[in-house]
């Protein structure tokens, strides 16, 4: 890959660096000043290979920030009542300043039921409706990590949203829809699109920035981009696959995230500073 190419990649993993090392030193902050350190429990319901790698990954996240990580691991046919059960028990849990579900939660479990059971304070991964509402609105809230390590992203690039037209693709509540919620609070025209939008390759080739979060691979061709766009790879598939025809994609585009090394850090990043915030707010401290 040459030096042209590369100055389009948009670095997460960079980023996510600097995120995580804001986060430790408030981690430290608040250890200095009240002698807890902040905790994130999550939650793990069934045996998914991916599912626990990415637990994995979190945990280990949270450890280097200093923080604690406390694993719940359910077995796979456990209730939604059950499971509910658990999270309002962490929910009361005054040594627990985050809860994270990890998703996806298996069938027949109502995982809305079990994410409405985490209390706003402690809901730093933005799954539940009272902080989607707050995110919608413009308000304060722990937003949806991703599309919050997004939203840096773009900032960290300098990305114009201003008057610009961007086009996310896939309307998951906690993905598409934050994500252009977030948008119009920026002041962009927003194009909210999913797999089954009828001539969506038309209305990729105006957006000024492009957020790919269908869930399929190399779903989005690079000649459907605009030539100087913005696009903003959210998927990940088997083998390292985004949702976006990189190869393709990369000609015409200003700016590109890579899969992986993009949005993936930044997602993980996000949910650590925000643990880190939800602790600090809980306990009284900056």
């Amino acid at each position: 890959m040459d030096n042209t190419h590369k100055a389009k990649l948009m670095d997460g993993t960079a980023l996510a660096a600097r995120v995580l090392d804001n986060a430790r030193a408030r981690v430290e902050r608040i250890h200095a000043d009240t002698g807890v350190i902040p905790t994130l429990a999550t939650v793990l319901v069934g045996d998914d290979p991916a599912s626990a790698t990415y637990v994995r990954m979190k945990r280990k996240r949270c450890e280097d920030a200093g923080m604690k990580s406390l694993l719940l691991d359910l077995p796979h046919g456990t209730s939604t009542e059950e499971l509910v059960g658990e999270i309002n028990r962490l929910a009361v849990d005054e040594t627990v300043h985050g809860i994270l579900i990890q998703h996806p939660v298996p069938a027949p479990i109502d995982k809305r039921a079990a994410f409405e059971a985490i209390p706003p304070e402690k809901d730093v991964d933005g799954v539940t409706s009272s902080t989607i509402g707050r995110v919608i609105l413009g308000m304060p809230a722990f937003a949806s990590c991703t599309p919050k390590g997004i939203m840096q992203l773009l900032d960290e690039y300098n990305v114009e949203l201003d008057g610009s037209h961007a086009v996310v693709i896939g309307r998951s509540p906690i993905l598409g829809r934050p994500m252009a919620s977030m948008l119009i609070n920026r002041h962009a025209t927003v194009t909210l699109c999913h797999s089954r939008t009828r001539s969506l390759p038309s209305l990729v080739r105006n957006a000024d920035v492009l957020i790919a979060a269908v869930g399929k691979p190399r779903f989005v061709k690079g000649g459907w981009i605009k030539v100087g766009a913005t696009v903003i790879d959210a998927g990940y598939n088997p083998g390292n696959i985004g949702d976006v025809d990189f190869e393709g994609a990369i000609e015409p585009c200003s700016l590109i995230t890579p899969v992986p090394g993009g949005v993936g850090p930044m997602t993980i990043a996000t949910l650590i500073a925000q643990t880190a915030e939800a602790a600090a707010q809980q306990l009284g401290v900056d």
